[in-house]
């Protein structure tokens, strides 16, 4: 590790009180001490792989900081030693921790000394033991505001996840702005829900679940301040004033009733547009901070509505196109087969909600002579395109399947070829097995393509990845010579195929993975094969995996 200039330990003489973690030169957190851990009341586990500014650094208020404006963070960027007073941290439990910093370069040579060691002390209230908490200022410089904006905008346009893009926008206003935030939102229905309302009190932001609901319908003639502005009418500075006299609309009952329970005494309304339409409302209100919304800052909300509108805008579109392209991918699944001899299960589970769908899919049919053809694959991409080439790809290797009785290698072949001729580039992995009786029991004959391999679990127990037959995926242009592998299915045994979204993960090795889906797949045998596949995924696909996955399963009777 490089050394800290003696100017700078002289203030950081007892090393045993003071904090430290180490960030990579995306400014990524990559080692945590365990006193910092203690400070901070949040565990490695919390922190490890996160941006340091966004988890960590906060104003003086609690409210998200600018990168413009940290100080810590120019010393990383620069890669010099650097130090100063008066930052803030935010705790685990939401609480502010005021702190004295310094940061440095650290690493080996070899790397540069790529990373930076930060150090950092409790100041203030480690005296005292208690909690900081500031107030958030009551006026921005020009500076701020266009810092805050840059910020929004950075921010929002990091998710297509209209819920995330939400907490985003509560995070950045509050309490920065003030001390209340409504998020009110047009469904495409026409319907318009209060998605969001949240206090921040005590250095917490605080949901108010019993205020957010769906609301009255909107009026198209009202003048009053939301309903104009959730038709899109620019912003407004309101108070309750506005809303003691008689309500023209269940609108203004609404909005009464929300300044009663929130004590709000200057608000600011201002309309969330998109592209094309209006997405919503949000109003900013303050309850603690004794200073009224000035024109200025009904400007600043206006813009800062405008940013999230298009961020919205942005993640309903993509969330739109992800619903339609999973849609046709569930109707494409098929259902499976009743085979005399023989039990079958099969699930799909969509990527996660910040995800893209994928082209995971799996197959079953009827073949003559007793057999079953059996099919897992997964096109390569996350997107409406990956979707349709699963379609295809499905399809060709059904009718490839049925139309010779040919092995599984052969088939396999003439899918390749005609996955290279098709006019968007595509490729996949699969594997085509075939499930043929055999006296009175049953084989397996298979060839694989790049996929993972199919697990068989005995009755016993006993587990067995079947590599045999692997070759190289299908679309490549090679046209490699593919195998066939033959196994015996003993009676009361369990066959699995799954798809790589069960078993990857950013964090732990394809070898966990694949010990992990034995262990689990081994001891969930006992259970029907109507829950195993819903059991297995929620014991073995790693919560940090944004992928689909598709799942067939094979059970042979005693």
């Amino acid at each position: 590790m490089r050394q800290c200039s003696k100017q700078h330990c002289c203030r950081f003489r007892d090393l045993t009180h003071a904090g430290t973690y180490v960030v990579d030169d995306r400014g990524r957190i990559i080692d945590v001490s365990p006193r910092a851990e203690h400070l901070l009341r949040r565990s490695a586990a919390e922190l490890l792989g996160r941006d340091a500014h966004d988890a960590l650094h906060r104003g003086r208020g609690g409210e998200p900081l600018p990168r413009s404006l940290c100080d810590m963070r120019q010393p990383l960027l620069e890669g010099v030693t650097a130090s100063g007073e008066d930052a803030w941290l935010e705790r685990g439990d939401g609480s502010l921790m005021q702190i004295s910093w310094m940061v440095t370069p650290c690493g080996s040579e070899a790397d540069g000394g790529a990373n930076a060691l930060v150090i950092f002390y409790e100041t203030g209230s480690s005296v005292s033991g208690e909690w900081v908490r500031a107030q958030a200022p009551t006026t921005m410089t020009e500076l701020d505001r266009l810092a805050l904006l840059a910020e929004t905008t950075t921010t929002l346009t990091s998710s297509l996840d209209s819920d995330e893009t939400i907490r985003h926008l509560v995070r950045l206003v509050v309490p920065l702005l003030a001390d209340w935030v409504v998020i009110d939102l047009l469904t495409e229905e026409g319907e318009v829900v209060r998605n969001t309302v949240v206090h921040h009190e005590n250095g917490v932001l605080t949901h108010r679940e019993d205020l957010e609901r769906l609301m009255p319908p909107l009026s198209m003639e009202s003048p009053m301040p939301l309903s104009r502005a959730l038709r899109g009418v620019t912003a407004t500075l309101v108070g309750p004033e506005h809303y003691q006299g008689p309500p023209d609309s269940g609108i203004a009952v609404a909005q009464r009733e929300l300044f009663e329970a929130t004590g709000i005494h200057s608000a600011c309304i201002a309309p969330i547009r998109g592209v094309r339409d209006v997405v919503g409302a949000m109003t900013l209100g303050r309850a603690v901070q004794p200073h009224p919304f000035s024109t200025n800052d009904l400007l600043l909300v206006e813009d800062i509505a405008r940013r999230a509108g298009l961020a919205l805008d942005n993640a309903r579109l993509y969330e739109r196109q992800r619903r339609v392209a999973e849609t046709m991918q569930r109707h494409l699944l098929p259902r499976l087969p009743s085979v005399p001899g023989l039990e079958m299960g099969a699930c799909y589970l969509p990527a996660p909600r910040a995800s893209q769908v994928g082209g995971d899919w799996y197959d079953a049919f009827v073949l003559s002579g007793e057999t079953t053809g059996l099919v897992i694959g997964d096109v390569v991409g996350h997107d409406l395109d990956a979707a349709s080439g699963m379609a295809q790809v499905c399809n060709m290797l059904r009718a490839y399947a049925g139309e010779l009785e040919e092995p599984p290698s052969a088939v396999m072949e003439r899918l390749d070829q005609a996955v290279v001729r098709m006019a968007e580039a595509t490729m996949a992995t699969a594997v085509f097995a075939r499930a043929e009786r055999s006296g009175d029991g049953w084989r397996l004959r298979w060839t694989n393509a790049g996929h993972p391999p199919p697990l068989l679990i005995e009755e016993n127990g006993r587990t067995r990845y079947l590599e045999e037959a692997s070759s190289m995926l299908l679309g490549t242009g090679f046209a490699p010579a593919r195998k066939d592998a033959v196994v015996e299915l003993p009676p009361r045994s369990t066959l699995l195929f799954y798809t790589d979204g069960l078993i990857e993960s950013p964090t732990h090795s394809l070898d966990d993975g694949l010990d992990r889906l034995r262990e689990e797949a081994a001891a969930l045998t006992r259970h029907p094969l109507s829950t195993y596949c819903d059991r297995l995924l929620g014991r073995v696909r790693p919560a940090d995996n944004d992928d689909d996955v598709a799942m067939l399963t094979l059970r042979v009777p005693g």
